[in-house]
């Protein structure tokens, strides 16, 4: 709390693509169009922090994961190759994704600090016991807000107070999370619940978390609704397995579609109480059920929808994606990389919405557009 508290004198000072045009500014771009990004959330945009928990078994340091990654190398992100918050990154000017905070040791903590750090983890959620109870040990939105404001405090005595906050408000504090919470709520009940309290709670959460973020000197917030869960491969399979159906586990996109209009209800209002704040929200559900209904555009071509790309069992998600499972010839045709994850090839559409989409499925404004302010 302490470091908290000492952060608040800080705060006081301070999917329609357009690849061509977006790949042709990045290319351009020699500088970064923010100076640093701050990533938060979980297996989604995870760069490497499990790899670090000893009691954890959300990790996705083997092969196959990785495959097409540089060098084929399995980096603890949950995907074929690079994940939304690296290509995200990479739209704004950065190589990828900045490294994962339990990889950083002192020296190398000091100077990447003023770029940006990633403190995602596989399996976390907003409450501090989702993922514990399956994955065994992970990272939770407060403890990933405890490890930014340790940062914060090591800029701050490294260059001072007005050089920290000047930084912190420039640059995007990129946050991915909340679909573990509701598959550990969706799992957990054993009778029908009140999703709207879950709802509201969720929500409220969300809202705390940004705050503390805002008060410890972010001002730029570019945050993921929650996407269609009951149509990942692992959802598709539950359905199969609780009904004998094929399709969509209703209940589960239920709960991510309508948290969506409380998440931006949110968003608008903490923006009118929080001075200087602004943020850009992407519709994930929005951008989901684009691709399912236009699996083939002229920026890409998916075949299958359904199926993991690399697992096995109906749906490839009975078994799990290790170096034993069938893995599919052309990742890019593929939606979704394993029972969980989406291919490299979908990360890179929603990074590409995410970073330059109309208001279809990008409000108030983009991440350019909020790169830019």
């Amino acid at each position: 709390m302490a470091k908290h508290a000492a952060a608040y004198v800080l705060a006081a000072l301070c999917l329609l693509l357009v690849l061509a045009a977006t790949d042709a500014e990045a290319t351009q771009t020699h500088q970064p169009l923010v100076p640093a990004m701050f990533v938060f959330g979980d297996s989604t945009v995870d760069v490497g922090n499990n790899n670090n928990l000893r009691r954890s078994i959300a990790k996705a340091n083997f092969r196959p994961y990785g495959i097409d990654f540089p060098r084929s190398t399995p980096t603890g992100r949950f995907s074929n190759g690079f994940n939304t918050a690296d290509l995200l990154a990479q739209l704004l000017g950065f190589p990828m994704s900045p490294p994962a905070y339990l990889s950083l040791t002192g020296g190398t903590l000091r100077s990447q600090m003023y770029k940006g750090i990633n403190f995602a983890s596989g399996g976390s959620g907003l409450a501090d016991e989702t993922g514990r109870l399956l994955f065994g040990q992970v990272i939770p939105m407060s403890l990933q807000l405890d490890y930014f404001a340790s940062v914060v405090e090591h800029m701050t005595k490294q260059s001072g107070s007005r050089r920290t906050a000047s930084l912190l408000c420039k640059s995007i504090f990129f946050i991915s999370t909340g679909s573990n919470d509701m598959f550990q709520y969706s799992i957990s009940r054993s009778a029908p619940g009140n999703d709207y309290a879950f709802l509201r709670g969720f929500v409220a959460a969300y809202k705390s978390y940004i705050t503390a973020l805002y008060k410890l000197g972010a001002r730029k917030f570019s945050l993921v609704s929650v996407p269609a869960l009951g149509c990942i491969p692992s959802q598709r399979l539950r359905r199969l397995n609780e009904t004998g159906t094929q399709g969509c586990y209703d209940p589960l996109n239920d709960l991510s579609l309508r948290s969506y209009p409380m998440l931006a209800a949110m968003l608008q209002e903490l923006a009118h109480e929080l001075p200087g704040m602004s943020y850009s929200l992407g519709d994930s559900f929005a951008m989901v059920s684009f691709v399912f209904t236009n699996p083939r555009t002229k920026d890409w071509n998916f075949k299958v929808l359904v199926a993991a790309c690399c697992g096995g069992g109906p749906f490839g998600a009975a078994y799990p994606c290790d170096k034993s499972a069938p893995l599919c010839g052309d990742r890019d045709e593929y939606l979704f990389w394993d029972a969980n994850h989406p291919t490299q090839a979908a990360s890179a559409i929603a990074a590409q919405t995410l970073f330059a989409g109309d208001r279809t499925f990008v409000n108030p404004i983009n991440v350019k557009e909020l790169a830019l302010l």
